[in-house]
């Protein structure tokens, strides 16, 4: 008989069984299941609910069954429904009667709230470690590339010269933003909602404050209909996972891009590349290009769990059972994700030759022209229209600014002096972008420096 089949006359269809259980993706949260319940367990004794030596024997039982469902011991059943009910009932077979108190004081409701903000709060650790961890490859590449000169882009042209170091840092903090969204996220998850019930508290003298304390909590929940019914914290994790994914989908495309033939930027891994079943010079940035993909996966399980959300009645309803393999789901794209991008950045060659080589075509010195002359006393607005000229020009006779004689210049402009050609070269063009945030190696090693102290701080 189930555990709640005391009302019912009748036993469950078995297609309603198979439709209402939640074993198969939910048991993932059996330690945290077994931790919230051995912290129960043990109030209740302490309280005089239960005596002190049913709370031992149950504590003890419960230690018994995470260690044989560790070795691979016990199995789960669907006729159980759920991992609460599962480990309940391994707890019943284990140690008799006295197994049946523990769920006194609390119900599924918020038991299976306090699991869900435990077993996040792991991942969330795990996620961070593994966020840092690609903030420290990205710190060491832009360390290793203070020099190394790229064209920078806008609408996909080539634009201004900047440095390789300059573009890996506007990455890092990107990922720098998502770890304090992550972060945020962790602070308004650590309320600790057992003792809610199943809406309305409980008759028993609960000290929820002891449960909070050995769970390690900050706070409790303070309003039980909202303990039970809250899933802001799985919304506002994924929601942090869609925008980390959007980042990491960016970072990948570029990645894509650079290792074209027509970039030739990068040469990614070929431990991290994979081949053509009938193209055999291909060499496939997949991985990059399934973090891309991955993307999608994301935002459609955040929109999944918000359209759950989005009409319930308090308190709980089984339409929240949904929200665990949305979630689950997010959990694995991005630990995945982020644990491949890592070594396959650390392992890519970075072709600083051909991104130097870049930097010198598509005019993007052009700009540095413009300044030159505002610099001499025209308005830059003039000086904008006198380069778009001596643009216009180099592209009709196929050449580069640097290219032109002074005699040329002077017809554009009699202010252009022999000092132009080493104002306008690509290297001289990132080093005069000194203010901070800027591309030149000066300021790259300010925002270096900066950035490793805090990671320093973050770890």
């Amino acid at each position: 008989m189930k555990l709640w089949g005391g009302r019912f006359a009748s036993a469950s269809d078995k297609l309603t069984e198979d439709f209402n259980a939640s074993i198969s993706f939910d048991q993932r949260m059996y330690r945290q299941d077994i931790t919230g319940s051995i912290a129960h367990a043990r109030m209740l004794g302490g309280q005089g609910i239960i005596s002190s030596e049913e709370a031992e024997l149950i504590i003890r039982g419960l230690q018994e069954i995470l260690a044989e469902l560790e070795e691979g011991k016990l199995e789960f059943t669907v006729e159980a429904e759920d991992v609460h009910m599962n480990i309940e009932t391994f707890l019943t077979a284990k140690i008799g009667e006295v197994g049946k108190k523990l769920h006194t004081g609390r119900s599924r409701n918020d038991q299976v709230a306090l699991d869900l903000r435990l077993y996040l709060r792991d991942e969330i650790s795990e996620i961070r470690t593994l966020l840092l961890t690609v903030e420290e490859v990205l710190l060491n590449l832009a360390t290793k590339n203070i020099e190394t000169i790229m064209p920078g882009y806008t609408h996909l042209q080539k634009a201004q010269p900047i440095t390789l170091a300059h573009h890996l840092l506007a990455w890092f903090e990107m990922l720098r933003r998502d770890l304090g969204r992550l972060e945020d996220c962790a602070k308004r998850m650590d309320y600790m909602p057992l003792g809610s019930g199943a809406l309305a508290g409980t008759g028993f003298d609960l000290d929820r404050d002891a449960v909070k304390e050995e769970l390690g909590f900050a706070s409790l929940t303070r309003n039980s209909l909202d303990g039970v019914s809250d899933r802001d914290y799985a919304i506002e994790f994924m929601s942090f996972a869609s925008i980390m994914m959007m980042h990491l989908s960016r970072f990948a495309e570029e990645l894509i891009l650079w290792s074209t033939e027509e970039f030739s930027f990068v040469e990614l891994s070929d431990a991290f590349t994979t081949g053509s079943s009938i193209m055999p010079q291909k060499k496939n940035p997949d991985l990059a290009e399934l973090i891309r993909g991955k993307t999608g996966r994301v935002y459609g399980d955040l929109l999944a769990l918000l359209t759950v959300m989005k009409s319930l009645p308090l308190a709980y309803n089984k339409d929240m059972q949904e929200d665990k393999e949305a979630l689950f789901d997010v959990v694995d794209t991005v630990k995945k994700c982020l644990l491949v991008l890592a070594p396959m950045l650390e392992t890519a060659n970075f072709k600083t030759d051909k991104m130097a080589e870049a930097a010198k075509g598509g005019f993007t010195n052009a700009t540095d022209l413009a300044d030159y002359l505002a610099g001499k006393g025209l308005p830059f607005r003039d000086a904008h229209a006198v380069v778009g000229r001596a643009v216009l020009h180099c592209i009709r006779e196929g050449c580069r600014l640097e290219d032109l004689s002074l005699n040329a210049y002077k017809e554009f402009s009699p202010q252009i002096e022999a000092d132009i050609y080493d104002f306008i070269d690509v290297a001289a063009c990132v080093a005069r972008r000194q203010v901070p945030g800027a591309p030149a190696p000066s300021a790259v090693k300010q925002a270096l420096a900066e950035a490793e102290e805090w990671l320093r701080g973050s770890k």
